[in-house]
């Protein structure tokens, strides 16, 4: 009986020790990464994807999104307000920043031909202690916030919404009060020396029945990423998230289950003390 005390209690100690090291905001920055994964916009769109944390878009006349997430033209006809949440809580992040939304096409375009831009600010801001809400007013439109429309029967449309950092090199754009045009993502970064990529997420749009049928994904395994394994000490659960069907891209419900698998955790660890106790 006290070997297995202990080994439950060095169990416990183990669990509240990755509890300290992962947190809400792990898990929701690891659900994003594996989210642009799934669908595809990484590595097509993004090479690679090292976020440090995650982005909260609202719709006004939706509010908050989860990522993939398909909507309809009407429901992201307005701007959104994004909110940046930093998955370490001890780092600040208050420098300007550069966010931009970008059509990446549905599941297994190729990206090499360009993307169409939707939204570019320059010099944007970030306020608060953290999370984190961007100010665009205090930046520059490259170009103003433009509400998708994809072409009828073209499939579920990827929208990517990417918030970058904007360092000493960087170079501002010359094209200032542009349009929705086409333009290359990565070419951008390289030209215009935008530091690290902070945050990401997506959501699709679709005009009508696609008249082909595109590539398909998994869905999201919230339960296989580390930050889940590591709060909760369980490598079981479901999936955060539909996957990608030949007419939608999906994604997971409103309020996220990254969020729900978390609140699990912590009401498991709540119980393990009294658990230990029952086994003296």
């Amino acid at each position: 009986m006290f070997s297995r005390t202990l080994a439950f209690s060095l169990s416990l100690v183990a669990l509240v020790a990755a509890q300290e090291k992962y947190g809400p905001a792990d898990l929701q920055t690891e659900a994003s990464q594996a989210h642009l994964q799934q669908s595809g916009i990484v590595p097509s769109l993004l090479p690679s994807f090292n976020p440090v944390g995650y982005l909260n878009v609202t719709f006004p006349a939706v509010g908050p999104i989860a990522p993939g997430q398909a909507l309809s033209e009407d429901q992201v006809h307005e701007q959104p307000s994004i909110v940046f949440t930093a998955a370490n809580s001890s780092s600040t992040y208050n420098g300007t920043t550069t966010v931009i939304m970008a059509d990446a096409g549905p599941v297994g375009t190729d990206e090499s031909q360009g993307q169409t831009r939707h939204w570019l600010v320059y010099g944007a801001s970030l306020s608060g202690n953290g999370p984190y809400t961007l100010d665009t007013t205090t930046g520059t439109n490259v170009t103003e916030y433009a509400g998708p429309a994809p072409p009828p029967g073209s499939g579920a449309h990827r929208y990517v919404i990417m918030l970058f950092e904007q360092t000493d090199s960087f170079n501002e754009p010359g094209d200032a009060g542009t349009g929705v045009q086409t333009f290359n993502l990565t070419g951008y970064i390289q030209s215009s020396g935008l530091g690290p990529l902070y945050a990401a997420t997506y959501f699709t749009v679709e005009n009508g029945t696609a008249t082909a049928t595109p590539s398909s994904t998994a869905p999201v395994q919230t339960s296989t990423l580390p930050a889940f394994q590591a709060v909760s000490g369980s490598g079981t659960g479901t999936a955060s998230g539909s996957g990608h069907s030949p007419s939608s891209t999906g994604g997971s419900g409103s309020n996220g289950a990254a969020s729900v698998k978390v609140n699990l955790a912590a009401g498991m660890l709540a119980a393990l003390p009294l658990l230990g106790a029952a086994l003296l």
